[in-house]
């Protein structure tokens, strides 16, 4: 993976507003061909990198490119390459699907007819419905068909499933698998809905309070993270924890310790370094693993 171009770089990338930091200092190099996605609690900074990658609000410091093109310079070249559904969806009420979609394709050189026809049927989106008579649902199924109609290299999906029950979530996420598979795109994916990401992604990054706090592939992050359950010989208030340790509890003897980078050297460390009279060593899944980063963030 890491000897394919990137998709998406980043350097530092940082945005404040007044005294607030949303972005701090953010290094990404997402592959071309990945399914990224994007975890973080909400506020974490996910949407203001994303406004950032499509050049719709201006970094305070750092630089990105997006497709090879440098996001201070070339947005408006961005966004006419980059597949973009957010979680609130700006299409005309007023319009009928068909008007929506005559009206979107003036603006992609490379809009396909055909591919929409095929995305329309297959959402069971009927040309002549106005929008506003649309449900939640079917406007986001509707904004994912704008964002692939043109074939874009890199489909950038913000929070899009946000609100929407399971089914509709489940049909999105197929549409997101097609991509892949078919075209063998690039899907940068923020959520705070794991299930979602971890039906998409394949490469995972955290983030809280605008730091990215890991970024690996999801198996691997998955795999390399476990919780280890300590009884120590005696009370202790600090017990001295391994490196990798990313969240701990205390409760008198009894210690809990989330690890990333796990190896049997960790408990070898963890031995050596304490009195420990029952060590236990407890798989964790995606979602214990992002809440315990995000908890041991905070």
């Amino acid at each position: 993976m890491a000897d394919r171009v990137s998709a998406i770089e980043t350097w530092r990338l940082s945005k404040r507003y007044g005294n607030s930091t949303a972005v701090a200092g953010l290094d990404l190099a997402i592959p071309s061909g990945c399914a990224f996605g994007l975890l973080g609690p909400n506020g974490a900074g996910k949407s203001t990198t994303i406004q950032m990658l499509l050049g719709l609000t201006s970094a305070t410091s750092g630089r990105a490119t997006v497709l090879g093109r440098d996001v201070a310079r070339e947005g408006p070249e961005i966004r006419a390459a980059v597949g973009y559904v957010p979680e609130r969806h700006h299409i005309y009420p007023w319009m009928t699907v068909g008007e929506v979609i005559r009206f979107t394709s003036a603006f992609y050189p490379t809009w396909d007819g055909v591919r929409c026809q095929e995305l329309l049927s297959g959402y069971a989106l009927e040309p002549n419905k106005k929008v506003r008579n649309l449900s939640r649902g079917m406007v986001t199924k509707l904004a994912l068909v704008l964002a692939l109609s043109h074939r874009p290299k890199l489909l950038i999906l913000d929070e899009p499933t946000s609100g929407l029950d399971p089914l509709i979530r489940e049909e999105f996420n197929a549409g997101v698998l097609e991509l892949l598979r078919d075209e063998q795109g690039t899907v940068l994916y923020s959520s705070h809905i794991l299930s979602d990401i971890e039906n998409v992604a394949d490469t995972i990054g955290i983030i809280c309070d605008g730091d990215l706090l890991v970024m690996c592939p999801r198996e691997e992050l998955v795999a390399r993270t476990k919780r280890i359950e300590v009884t120590l010989a005696g009370e202790v208030s600090t017990p001295l924890a391994p490196e990798g340790t990313i969240l701990q509890k205390v409760d008198g003897a009894q210690w809990s310790l989330t690890v990333y980078g796990f190896s049997r050297a960790t408990i070898e460390a963890l031995e050596a370094r304490n009195e420990i009279t029952e060590t236990r060593v407890v798989d964790v899944g995606l979602e214990e693993v992002f809440k315990d980063f995000v908890k041991g963030q905070a």
